[in-house]
């Protein structure tokens, strides 16, 4: 069953790989599309998965002294003298024995630790799997902001074009300045610039989403436009803080490795332990080889017992590598420490840009309803032929440079969201 595991993981890298030398092209996906594919076949991940599997072949090699091997062969064999072979057993016809530990305390403590191995790597896997979702997740958000922002600026530079014209008919009429008509030819400029950069911000920003969900470099992933109600964020941050430390994958992976060397400890200290091995052999004797020898010929025999092995002197390695272990632990337990702490400032922190980013989403959002409601005043005042039509259209190039605004803060607003889900280990549940 591990076997097909691991050809499926196996085969899913293959075919990941496979479709990077594929044709380029650009998927539409929401964000719950984006996050299925990138647990399906996202690189790392896989990876971390194929690292599962080998933890789980590891506690199979190591747990194979304790399982019964069993030999068969022939010692067939012309002697001269007394019938004795090369390995110093009878001559037979055909001979089978096995091989067994039936008491082996250090390498016991060995099969336990590969168990631990097995835990450590699946919390190994679960802690990509967070950082993916997050990666996933605020490349979507990148590319969502990007298009949006490129539409806002590809308007913003529409409605500066017509305010260059119709600033160029009032120069050549004598109402303006000649020097009105090379600033608004400078804002066209800087609109165009702006517009340039969003474009190659919109495509990195795609061609990074691909790249997190396994797909080819030169494909790209469209945020797909879809209503989508904002994640909750839990009100309390000292319940976020205990929630955070109680679900950190970080913490229970050293936690994990704590135990993992507490096991090797073990294992060194149990070297001076006695070691009982299963014996038992079968051997079909030819009657040729021992009818000049022996009185009674009988042709088969059968040995079965038990090998005990006491350590008389087992050396200072052992305890040198229980020393290390130890050691190893005491770092583990300062790494422990310190990592709560660190989770327990980057949680507060992460609180804090969460408050100023809706503060500053706010305030973005009553400066572009100002401006609204000013574009709206200029559109009557224009129907009343109170106003020129170049106002109008330079109050309509500002509100889309309100929307700009907007979008950004909006934006930091929901990656700081993000973030703080992220630290509390419950982003991917909060998202689908």
């Amino acid at each position: 069953m591990e076997t097909m595991k691991l050809s499926a993981l196996v085969l899913m890298l293959s075919l990941s790989l496979s479709a990077m030398r594929a044709s380029a092209e650009i998927k539409t996906m929401t964000l719950r599309q984006a996050l299925e594919m990138a647990l399906s076949q996202n690189p790392d991940l896989l990876l971390a998965r194929l690292d599962q599997e080998k933890a789980r072949s590891r506690v199979t090699i190591v747990h194979e002294p304790f399982a019964p091997k069993v030999y068969a062969g022939s010692g067939a064999a012309w002697t001269t003298g007394f019938p004795n072979t090369i390995e110093g057993s009878a001559p037979s016809i055909v001979q089978a024995r096995t091989v067994m530990t039936i008491f082996n305390r250090p390498q016991s403590y060995l099969v336990a630790q590969a168990n631990e191995g097995v835990r450590g790597a699946a919390i190994q896997a679960a802690l990509r799997q967070q950082e993916v979702v997050y990666r996933v997740a605020s490349l979507f958000l990148d590319a969502e902001q990007a298009a949006r922002s490129l539409e806002a600026a590809q308007r913003q530079a529409e409605s500066l074009v017509r305010v260059r014209d119709l600033t160029g008919q009032r120069v050549s009429e004598g109402r303006e300045l000649p020097i009105e008509s090379k600033k608004a030819n400078l804002a066209v400029l800087r609109a165009n610039q702006h517009v340039d950069a969003l474009s190659l911000d919109l495509i990195n920003a795609e061609t990074s989403l691909a790249l997190a969900l396994g797909m080819n470099p030169d494909d790209r992933v469209r945020a797909a436009v879809e209503e989508r109600a904002p994640v909750d964020v839990p009100v309390s941050e000292e319940d976020s803080i205990e929630r955070a430390l109680e679900n950190s994958n970080e913490l229970k992976n050293l936690e994990s490795s704590m135990q993992s060397k507490t096991l090797e400890i073990k294992s060194y200290k149990a070297e001076r332990l006695p070691k009982v091995n299963l014996v038992a052999q079968y051997s079909l004797f030819a009657k040729y080889n021992y009818q000049d020898y022996f009185a009674k010929f009988q042709p088969n025999n059968a040995q079965l017992g038990a090998s005990i092995e006491f350590p008389l002197l087992v050396g200072r390695a052992p305890s040198a590598q229980a020393s290390q272990a130890e050691a190893e632990i005491a770092k583990l337990r300062i790494e422990v420490s310190r990592t709560r702490a660190r989770i327990t400032a980057d949680l507060r922190r992460a609180y804090q840009d969460l408050k100023r980013a809706e503060s500053s989403r706010e305030v973005a959002r009553a400066d572009l309803d100002l401006a609204r409601e000013e574009l709206t005043i200029d559109l009557a005042q224009m129907d009343e032929g109170r106003l020129p039509l170049a106002k109008v259209e330079e109050a309509r190039a500002t509100e889309n440079e309100k929307w700009l605004a907007y979008y950004d803060a909006q934006h930091a607003a929901e990656i700081a969201r993000l973030n703080v889900l992220r630290q509390t280990g419950t982003l991917e549940a909060a998202l689908r």
